[in-house]
């Protein structure tokens, strides 16, 4: 009987669509320390794109409404993604397992981005401003050297098709600001797209002694700054080339 993993789960659903990947930088990819993987958000196809292109195993964290969405959350389990939990608990929540998954010697993939890209559609060569959570995180967690790992998901043909009305996910998760809008939610597919990885930024035991006070902010936003520029110029470089 095959067991279907996380990874072979992600190349059926790539191959459902007929998406066409192709890769650069790979050996960028850390070897045996712990990382978090960050990427720009425009497409469910993003989470199966870097559980493929990921050697290790690699758990995401998804919106809370997908964990809550029948079908949606069936899918998200198979992928081994974890959802982040409501409002009020998501930020203590979101440290403790993702801290949890680290320690254990597997990777944690972020989108620093959260929800808007998907709700707002944009060009392939944008990106919107990241959120500095999994910055903090990475300086925060009880693990002495780990590095975070930039990605760029660069799409080079796509076709951006309706799918259901926005307002309806509002029961899912109520908190959600974007789920009051009009209209129906896009759904993004990808025809081909190509992965770069980015340089990776190392933090080791003795640089974390530097995380306190006001010197903590400037730490996860220089971080959150960095891997918003590597991703950047990554894809202006696949998009226009």
């Amino acid at each position: 009987m095959l067991y279907l993993t996380p990874r072979i789960i992600a190349q059926s659903l790539i191959s459902a669509v007929n998406l066409q990947l192709t890769y650069s930088h790979t050996s960028r990819i850390p070897q045996d320390i712990p990382t978090i993987v960050v990427s720009n958000h425009r497409s469910f196809l993003d989470a199966p794109i870097l559980i493929k292109t990921i050697p290790n195993t690699l758990r995401i964290a998804c919106h809370h409404y997908m964990g809550q969405t029948p079908g949606v959350r069936e899918i998200i389990d198979s992928l081994g993604c974890f959802p982040l939990a409501a409002a009020q608990q998501r930020q203590k929540e979101f440290f403790h397992q993702a801290s949890r998954l680290l320690t254990s010697r597997q990777w944690v993939g972020l989108f620093p981005e959260g929800t808007r890209p998907m709700i707002e559609p944009t060009k392939p060569h944008e990106i919107g401003r990241f959120h500095r959570g999994f910055a903090h995180l990475a300086w925060k967690v009880p693990i002495d050297n780990l590095t975070v790992l930039p990605v760029a998901i660069a799409s080079l043909a796509e076709t951006n098709y309706p799918s259901i009305p926005i307002s309806w996910l509002k029961q899912f998760d109520p908190n959600e600001p974007f789920f009051q809008r009009q209209g129906l939610h896009p759904m993004l597919v990808y025809h081909r797209a190509h992965v770069a990885i980015g340089r990776p930024y190392l933090i080791t035991k003795v640089q974390k002694e530097q995380y306190k006070g006001r010197q903590a902010k400037i730490l996860a936003t220089d971080l959150a700054n960095y891997c918003q520029e590597q991703i950047t110029d990554l894809l202006k470089q696949a998009t226009y080339n």
